[in-house]
């Protein structure tokens, strides 16, 4: 597994950003259940744990105890969701830029300098923020930021799970897997399934 880096963190902060934030979400092609973005600022002079990666990549065991560590030695980290009601609302993509904002006000420190995987963030200059192909694969913040996200949204799916058993959501988390179509064709929609992804397709027509 070849393993992010700080390059692009310690580039920023040779040139005087100091609080350089890495974002990444996590479940925008989820079926259900809400997108959920996670953020970390790491200082010049931490000693971060071994192994961040990539959160699709590590073991759910590896991806807890990293998230714990993560957030132990980082200067801020923050968590923010957007609802399924906000999702069917707005649609995937508005609803993923509000949780790309939310984060960010929800830092106890006020990012200098935002580093995201894949998109840029709208309203926010671009001069304060980069946008990385396969941020999660190469940049060490981003990587921990999936982690985080990843960790808080699989626990929630857990929970919704004992809310919904009839889906698999501890499995699967909300992902449009073979057993989470065939759930959706046998007994419906539930509450926090995303209507705006046209879910209807799965459906038993009568």
């Amino acid at each position: 597994m070849i393993l992010p880096t700080l390059d692009y963190e310690q580039n920023l902060w040779r040139n005087n950003f100091k609080y350089v934030c890495g974002i990444d979400e996590v479940g925008r092609g989820c079926f259900a259940g809400p997108v959920v973005v996670g953020t970390v600022i790491f200082s010049p002079d931490c000693i971060l744990p071994e192994g961040i990666a990539d959160s699709k990549l590590l073991k759910p065991s590896r991806r807890k105890l990293l998230a714990k560590k993560i957030k132990e030695c980082a200067i801020s980290w923050a968590i923010a969701e957007i609802p399924v009601s906000k999702i069917n609302k707005f649609g995937i993509g508005k609803a993923t830029q509000m949780a790309f904002r939310k984060v960010i006000k929800n830092l106890k420190v006020r990012p200098d300098f935002v580093l995201i995987d894949a998109f840029y963030i709208k309203h926010l200059s671009r001069k304060y923020q980069k946008a990385l192909k396969n941020g999660d694969k190469i940049c060490t913040s981003i990587a921990a930021a999936s982690i985080i996200a990843k960790v808080y949204r699989d626990e929630l799916m857990k929970k919704l799970h004992r809310k919904f058993p009839n889906y698999g959501f501890s499995k699967h988390k909300g992902y449009g897997t073979k057993f989470h179509q065939e759930a959706i064709k046998k007994f419906g929609l539930s509450k926090i399934h995303r209507t705006s992804f046209n879910l209807e397709k799965f459906l038993v027509s009568s």
